[in-house]
């Protein structure tokens, strides 16, 4: 039997351009009818690492970090719910919205792995930030999100105050930091070449074929 093609994609819960990234590598894999033929893992990566508990307004927040005027903001805004829409993925955008802390969603995707759920509850988790107006650092709101899953939210949610756990995450961090990885979305492919970015689907398609075709 053909070995699968490893996809890692080194991403966060709260980042637009992973989602849309994503989304338009899931339709070039379609596309080329390659489901059968690739294996796609996700990997940790905090936009805010120093984000406090309570969170931070994403008006504060954007113009803090990055020096984005509100008209700025409404226009980057305006543009990714239109590219999100193109992909079949709702940005809902208002103003009252929080930049939030992730480390948690990160351990639970860790854990869904074992279960065959880790891309289910990445975009379940994504549609609960950007789609459905949810904290996604909030445990009640991990829980559900679990339970709707189906996968142990009891044991899952246990992970959260494992060290054991933590510390995993925190040392695949750091492997994909030592390896250069500083922006997300960025996907690797066997863990010999990757691009960054949300790209086109053409150019999903391109190095799809291009790597698997036979040497």
């Amino acid at each position: 039997m053909k070995e699968k093609l490893k996809i890692d994609v080194v991403s966060d819960v709260v980042c637009p351009w992973c989602t849309i990234g994503y989304k338009r590598l899931e339709k070039a894999i379609s596309e080329l009818g390659l489901q059968d033929q690739v294996d796609i893992e996700w990997q940790p990566f905090e936009l805010n690492p120093n984000m406090p508990a309570e969170g931070q307004n994403l008006h504060e927040h954007l113009a803090e970090k990055y020096g984005v005027s509100d008209a700025q903001q409404k226009e980057s805004q305006n543009h990714m719910e239109r590219v999100g829409a193109e992909v079949g993925f709702n940005f809902d955008y208002f103003d009252d919205m929080r930049m939030v802390n992730t480390f948690d969603a990160h351990i639970l995707l860790d854990y869904a792995k074992a279960f065959g759920k880790q891309t289910a509850l990445k975009m379940a988790l994504t549609k609960a930030f950007f789609s459905e107006r949810k904290d996604v650092s909030d445990r009640d709101v991990l829980k559900q999100v679990l339970l709707d899953l189906r996968l142990n939210a009891e044991e899952a949610i246990s992970k959260l105050d494992d060290e054991t756990a933590r510390q995993e995450i925190r040392s695949k961090q750091n492997y994909w930091k030592n390896l250069g990885v500083s922006s997300v979305p960025t996907i690797v492919f066997n863990r010999q070449s990757a691009v960054t970015g949300a790209q086109p689907v053409d150019v999903f398609k391109q190095l799809l074929t291009e790597i698997l075709e036979p040497k």
